[in-house]
Parts: structure tokens; C-alpha cells; sequence
């Protein structure tokens, strides 16, 4: 906590701060062109650092024989201030007058940028930093073009380290007519050039006598000068969908939707519209963290509400009201695309993508154009290099609900996730909903609801002979007789109709796949329980049809048998065949089988009988009916689930019963 000159932290703690107005800076430069040692001059020079600060950074500089920098004051890591560089976005505040500021000091170097999007994302305002010395660089119009993207327009930019260019006026006009040129090109319009030095502390908070040339603002007048961004309480009314929470203590029954509102406001009675489910119902109550029940609740405040109705909603929905405009929602979208990731972006290589509290798998459909951000030129490539910027097309694997960035920004906004790192983000510029799916007014809950099943795919693979077909067409007869909506997938219903014009090459065999895959999805979309009897030698086809049908609801079970026993168990003598060269391209034989690597059952069919491995799924299909899809999802549903996995040796007594 920082303290205000003349006041002590417990005084500034205990201030009334209705009329206080709170302001974001992000500032930003090219690495070692001076913005931790500005933001380092500002808090010192305005008397906002904790008392000793400036004494104990001073004193530890002396003990380690090291030059006192007005940076060590801001850069909080000690890793940063043994490399001289912002490693993450470190926040520092600052109160004067009626204002509080959070600057937020975002990296420079470009092994950081990410972190400095992550910093600018939460900023309204942005303080721009360039070297008198060296002048424009290529993190310099980096930084400008992301601003830009972020929608941050106010903007400074401060000319600092004016002390080694000897102060010269026309040092100062050189740089805002180039950098000026340049941003006006990305529709950033600067409202201070400010003249500086950091480390002399020039123009920071009082005028340079060194400058006489200069009569503009000081730096702290022009953060004075800004605007504050209000939040958008006039727009639309937008809550991601965070969590449901459900209470039982004392026989408490509410179920409260949580989440952050960006824009708008909700009030109770207020008809909500959960995307892109499409569910309705009323607000019963307005909740809030040790706070007495409200009748509203606007943005920026993370806030909860219960329903009249009980429906099922989850984390990743947008919530709406229904006498607005209602959010877009597509699973095609039209971007523009920073790339920071140290592998380029390529096509047909999968991806995350989150916006809001919505995640799922996303890969590039299609690259329009790519701009390098440093110099604004453009042409096309085949796949997104690092520090390139995009217009490009994304295929996700689910529709989610957004907004365009022209209607509301924080909606608009995404990361791409590559790994386990955010390796790139952007803004959605327009829905492709001409092209998309059309969801239709009946949900998939509906369906399911209509017909008393959830859909599923239960996906069988193994060498041809392994027990495949003889599983599954065993299974489906006792599906049928539990009065449960089956249908079974194999080669036989397939490849006489749908797939008659594909043989066994590699490239059909992916082809045959892809269509059962799109196929067996559009089966489980019906509540219908789809039985997949295939080869499916790939596990890139195999995981493909886990993601088109969605992870939940979607089993592989790898049918396990060795060559020898599927030779003996052959009738046709295929493997035979095979061996003599007669039939080419034969899976176990010719060409390869892949093993799955993490199938949710194993039936090892030289052990097992046909009764006992039907057993054993229907105790998979058991679990997943009665796990049900919240208490699914609370497990982590969207990921495979491993309690489902049961590598199978031994029977079962008895039949599982639903």
C-alpha cells in the first residue's frame, strides 16, 4: 500500500473514497529506453512511496556497490533489477488530489510482450516511452499497434532520456513528426508529447528549466488532464458466466450465477438469456459477497444472481437480458490477431482460444492478411510468424457468444492459448453466422429432455478380428432392450453408402473417419447413443472425432487383441492374404495400427468374453448416465474424465443395470 505525502497508510486506508476516481495507466516502451525509471522518478518525486522506500533502495544500492536507479523503486523482482529488465506487469499506485492511479508497468523487452498485453488489456490510458537517444524502434510501434487493438486512445508519449541528447528542440520535433506519422496511420492521435528525463527528473512533475523551449504539460498534468473511462453501464447488459454455486446447509436451495459484469445492468425481475444456449429465465435475487441482497447490480462488479426457474447453465455462457440486443454467436469468426507465441501459428494445427470465461479448441481456417506491426506492411503468408499481426479466420470447435469489438470491446476481446502459454490475443471484428451452423430453437437439452437419454459416442478401434462388430452389434441389442435410442456405425452400413467411393490408402482411410466422425456427431447432437465400430488406425482421426463430438459424452475403447488370435478368428482369411502380398495396405499387416495412448477402456478380448465385455461397457455408460452432466462438468467435463477409464480383465457379475 502506498502512502500519500503527509498522511499515514492507516489514514489513507480509512479515507472515504466515494468521490475518489480510479484510473489505469499501462506504460509502455522499447527495453532501456526509461519507463521503470519515469514511473520510479513519479512515484518519488510525488511523495508515494512507503516511508524508507526511497532511503532502503538507496542504502542497498550503496552496500552492493551498484549506482542508485530511480527504477529499482519500481521494479518490484530482484531479477529485474539484477538484468536491468521488466520482466512481468508490475502495478503501482499513486494518489493525488481526487484521483487514484494504478500505473501498470508493462514490459518492454520482447521476450515480455505478452505480459505487457496482459497489463495494456486493463488500462485506459497509456504513457508511450521513446529514447531521445535512440529514437523510434521497432518495440515502439509494436507497443502502439496493440494499444490501438486494445482500444486504449488516450495516450502520451514522453521523450525521455533528453539529458543525453543535450536537451535539443530538434531531437524532440524529429521523433513526434515520425512517431506521429506512424500513429496516425493506426488511428492513435496523441494528446501530450512530453520532453523528459527520468533520471534528472525533467517535466515529470515540475517544468524543466533545462527546456525553456517546452511549455506543455508536466507528465503528472497530463495524467491529470485524462479522462477517467467510465465503465459501460449503457450498453448492453454482458456477464460471463463464471460458476454456479449451489448451497445444501440448512436446507439452503439457491443457485447462484456468478461472474464479473462487463457492460450494463441487471436488475431483479429482469429477463436474462444465457448464449449460446439460448435458456431463459427471471432474476429472483441479486447476490453479493458479505453484502445485504441489492436490487441492481452494474459493471465491474463481480456479482451473483439467482433464477425463478431452475435451469441448467454453465461456466463459459454469456449472460444477457432479453430486451436488448443480444450478444453474437458463431463458431467461425473473423479476427485481428497479434502473434507473440515462440513457435509461428499455423493452419490445421489446434489451439485454445478464451474470451471471457468461454474456452475451446480453435484453429486457423483461413489468413487474409499479415501486417508487420513494426513498419505497417502487409502481404500473405501460410502461417503467423512471431510479432505478426493477422486478419484472419478461426474455426472453433463450439459456438460461444461475443461482441464485436465495435460494439462492446471487452467482449471482443481473446487469448490463444498454444500449450500451456498465452502465446497470442486480438479483437473479433466480425461473425461469419451466414456460413455458421444454425442453432434452430430446439437446444441439445431439449433433445435429450424429449427422448429421456443424453447423446454419447462410444468409440470402438482395434485390429480387424479384435471383436469389434461383435461387441457392438451384442451391445446395441441390449441398449435396444433397455428401450434406449441406439444406432451402430461400422463398415458394413458405411462403406456400401455413405463412404462406397473411398479405398484403403491412408488418405481415404482419414477421409472415411472424418466423415463417420461428423456423422457420429450429429448422432450424439440428437441424444442419440451412436456406436462406432472402425479400425480407425490413426490417433489423430480418433482424437478429431473426440473433438467433433465434444469431449463429454465421447469414450474410446480400444478393442485389444494380438495378430495371432485375429488371424485364427478370420473366417475370410484376410490376414493370410495379407501376409502373400494380395491385399495391400492391410491394417496389423502392411500398414500400421497406432495404440491408443489413454483410451477410457481397455477390452482385452483374449481374456474377456463377448457377455463380459459388453458388461463392461454398459457399466461405462452406466457411470456416465449417472454422474450426470453438472456434476460432470464440476469434475472437469471438458476434459477427458480418467475415473471413466477402466482397463478390463476380469468380468463382471452380473448385468449392470440404468
Amino acid at each position: 500500500m502506498i502512502e500519500l505525502k503527509d498522511k499515514s497508510i492507516e489514514q489513507c486506508l480509512n479515507e472515504p473514497l466515494d468521490y475518489m476516481e480510479n484510473m489505469d495507466v499501462v506504460i509502455v516502451g522499447h527495453v532501456d529506453h526509461g519507463k521503470s525509471t519515469i514511473l520510479g522518478r513519479l512515484l518519488a518525486d510525488t511523495g508515494s512511496l512507503p516511508e524508507g522506500k526511497l532511503e532502503q533502495v538507496r542504502e542497498r544500492c550503496r552496500r552492493n556497490s551498484k549506482p542508485f536507479e530511480y527504477a529499482f523503486l519500481s521494479d518490484a523482482l530482484k531479477d529485474e533489477q539484477s538484468q536491468g529488465i521488466t520482466i512481468d506487469s508490475a502495478r503501482c499506485f499513486l494518489k493525488t488530489g481526487n484521483r487514484k492511479y494504478i500505473i501498470i508497468d508493462a514490459p518492454g523487452h520482447i521476450e515480455f510482450l505478452k505480459n505487457m498485453v496482459t497489463g495494456a488489456s486493463r488500462a485506459d490510458t497509456a504513457l508511450l516511452v521513446v529514447a531521445a537517444d535512440e529514437g523510434i524502434r521497432e518495440n515502439s510501434r509494436r507497443h502502439g499497434f496493440m494499444l490501438s487493438m486494445l482500444g486504449i486512445k488516450q495516450v502520451a508519449v514522453l521523450i525521455n532520456k533528453m539529458d543525453l541528447a543535450g536537451y535539443d528542440e530538434n531531437v524532440y520535433r524529429n521523433i513526434i513528426n515520425e512517431y506521429g506519422e506512424f500513429l496516425a496511420k493506426i488511428d492513435i492521435f496523441p494528446s501530450f508529447y512530453i520532453p523528459v528525463s527520468g533520471m534528472c527528473g525533467d517535466n515529470i512533475i515540475k517544468p524543466s528549466e533545462r527546456m525553456l523551449w517546452y511549455d506543455g504539460n508536466t507528465v503528472l498534468e497530463a495524467l491529470n488532464a485524462f479522462k477517467v473511462e467510465k465503465l459501460p453501464e449503457n450498453k448492453p447488459f454482458r456477464m460471463p458466466v463464471q460458476d454456479v454455486y449451489k448451497f445444501t446447509a440448512e436446507r439452503d436451495v439457491r443457485r447462484i450465477v456468478a461472474g464479473t459484469i462487463v457492460s450494463g445492468r441487471v436488475n431483479v425481475g429482469d429477463e436474462v438469456v444465457f448464449y449460446p444456449s439460448g435458456k431463459k429465465s427471471r432474476v429472483n435475487t441479486i447476490e453479493a459477497f458479505r453484502k445485504e441482497r441489492q436490487l441492481s447490480a452494474g459493471p465491474g462488479i463481480a456479482s451473483g444472481f439467482t433464477l425463478t426457474e431452475q435451469i441448467y447453465v454453465k461456466q463459459g455462457e454469456m449472460a444477457a437480458l432479453n430486451v436488448q440486443s443480444k450478444p453474437r454467436v458463431s463458431a467461425r469468426i473473423k479476427v485481428s490477431l497479434f502473434w507473440l507465441g515462440k513457435q509461428p501459428m499455423e493452419m490445421n494445427k489446434d489451439y485454445l482460444i478464451k474470451l471471457g470465461t468461454a474456452k475451446t479448441g480453435v484453429r486457423i481456417e483461413e489468413i487474409h492478411r499479415i501486417i508487420d506491426a513494426s513498419n505497417l506492411e502487409s502481404g500473405t503468408k501460410d502461417k503467423i510468424e512471431r510479432n505478426d499481426v493477422a486478419d484472419c479466420i478461426l474455426k472453433l470447435d463450439r459456438e460461444i457468444a461475443f461482441d464485436l469489438s465495435s460494439e462492446i470491446a471487452e467482449t471482443s476481446r481473446f487469448v490463444i492459448v498454444d500449450g500451456y502459454e498465452i502465446a497470442g490475443g486480438g479483437i473479433i471484428q466480425e461473425t461469419l453466422s451466414n456460413i455458421t451452423w444454425q442453432s434452430g430453437k430446439v437446444s441439445y437439452e431439449d433433445r435429450c429432455r424429449n427422448i429421456n437419454q443424453k447423446g454419447m459416442v462410444i468409440w470402438f478401434t482395434g485390429l480387424s478380428g479384435s471383436g469389434k462388430s461383435t461387441i457392438a452389434i451384442e451391445l446395441e441389442k441390449e441398449l435396444v432392450q433397455r428401450r434406449k435410442i441406439v444406432y451402430r456405425l461400422d463398415g458394413d452400413n458405411i462403406r456400401q453408402g455413405l463412404n462406397s467411393d473411398l479405398g484403403f490408402s491412408e488418405e481415404d482411410r482419414n477421409e472415411n473417419i472424418r466423415r463417420i466422425a461428423e456423422v457420429a456427431a450429429l448422432f450424439k447432437d440428437a441424444g442419440v447413443i451412436t456406436l462406432v465400430s472402425f479400425i480407425s488406425p490413426y490417433r489423430k482421426m480418433r482424437e478429431f472425432a473426440r473433438k467433433r463430438s465434444g469431449r463429454e459424452g465421447f469414450y474410446e475403447v480400444y478393442v485389444k487383441a494380438d495378430i495371432e488370435t485375429c488371424s485364427h478368428r478370420d473366417p475370410k482369411g484376410l490376414y493370410e492374404k495379407a501376409k502373400k502380398g494380395e491385399i495391400c495396405n492391410f491394417t496389423g499387416v502392411s500398414s500400421v495400427y497406432e495404440t491408443p495412448d489413454n483410451p477410457e477402456l481397455v477390452l482385452d478380448t483374449t481374456v474377456l468374453s463377448v457377455e463380459e465385455s459388453v458388461n463392461n461397457v454398459m457399466t461405462l455408460i452406466l457411470q456416465y448416465y449417472t454422474i450426470g452432466r453438472e456434476t460432470y462438468d464440476n469434475q472437469g467435463g471438458n476434459s477427458r474424465s480418467r475415473q471413466h477409464r477402466k482397463h478390463s480383465r476380469g468380468g463382471l457379475q452380473g448385468k449392470p443395470q440404468m
